[in-house]
């Protein structure tokens, strides 16, 4: 099994669309106002966006983009516009990230894990 592709809801498609080309995602189908799928740089895995009335409520989606050269990265996004919630931090669970907002309030973590991502210290032994 693989995963295709994550779907989160927008109020505003348009501006989340230029949001993600921001962050580097391709455009590979637009069907605005209602429904864009990008394609990620890495891998085979693609992301989508369809336009809602109203957004979820509570802890709300967070979105993790795993990203090779972190802090050059949040830099050239920094120097695009992009705000971010917390700078590049290594974090207690062997990886490095950093927060943004996407336009829609779902939380964006960019991070790179390395060997930890599907292999910590605590995975499940066969």
């Amino acid at each position: 099994m693989n995963l295709n592709q994550i779907t989160i809801p927008s109020l505003d498609l348009k501006r989340a669309t230029e949001f993600y080309k921001k962050l580097g995602l391709t455009l590979i189908v637009d069907a605005l106002p209602r429904y864009v799928r990008f394609e990620c740089p890495d891998g085979d895995s693609t992301f989508s966006i369809h336009n809602v009335n109203q957004l979820p409520t509570g802890e709300g989606i967070s979105v993790y983009f795993e990203i090779e050269d972190l802090d050059y990265e949040v830099n050239i996004l920094k120097e695009k516009g992009i705000a971010f919630t917390s700078e590049p931090e290594d974090k207690p669970l062997f990886w490095r990230e950093a927060h943004l907002k996407d336009p829609d309030g779902n939380q964006i973590i960019l991070f790179n894990a390395k060997e930890n991502r599907k292999n910590p210290p605590w995975r499940i032994k066969e």
